[in-house]
């Protein structure tokens, strides 16, 4: 009886860590300038403002659960004070197969600007849901920005995810 019951524990436990076990995302992004850009002067002190914007990015490389991650639709709310900017925001990225996937994301400390434009900066994500494949998906990770000579951002990201199971 004792030894039913510690395979039952044993099967329990594995079928468990299965079931949680984590896969690893690494991918890159360019991003181009905003499409569409609304931003507005605070008025109390020199370049200070608040926008909210959204552009589009192609995934240079990328995969979640096998799947390519194609593009996104990025859209984001921006304070800039200074040479520093802060932000946070969702991406909805569409995948090779059509399915999507929910991403928020936030700087994890100031972003650096020259001349008002970004130059680099850091943020956290998670993977909130999606659709098809990726509905009830779940994953965290973080991102590191740099501004390239055209105006575009090249994103390094890393992490981990898991997909519910279908």
């Amino acid at each position: 009886m004792k030894i039913k019951l510690l395979l039952g524990l044993y099967y329990i436990v594995l079928i468990g860590s299965v079931a949680v076990a984590k896969d690893k995302l690494i991918s890159e992004w360019n991003c181009g300038k905003a499409s569409d850009l609304h931003s507005i002067d605070v008025g109390d002190q020199a370049n200070h403002s608040y926008a909210v914007s959204q552009v589009t990015c192609t995934s240079v490389k990328g995969e979640v659960g096998g799947v390519r991650e194609r593009e996104g639709i990025a859209t984001r709310f921006t304070e800039k004070i200074g040479d520093t900017t802060q932000w946070h925001g969702v991406i909805v990225v569409t995948t090779e197969n059509g399915d999507k996937i929910h991403y928020t994301y936030a700087n994890k400390g100031p972003g650096q600007l020259k001349d008002g434009k970004f130059q680099s900066g850091s943020e956290k994500w998670s993977i909130v849901g999606g659709t098809g494949r990726f509905s009830g998906a779940k994953g965290e990770g973080t991102c590191q920005g740099k501004a390239n000579a055209n105006g575009s951002v090249t994103w390094i990201c890393e992490g981990s995810y898991t997909l519910a199971k279908q």
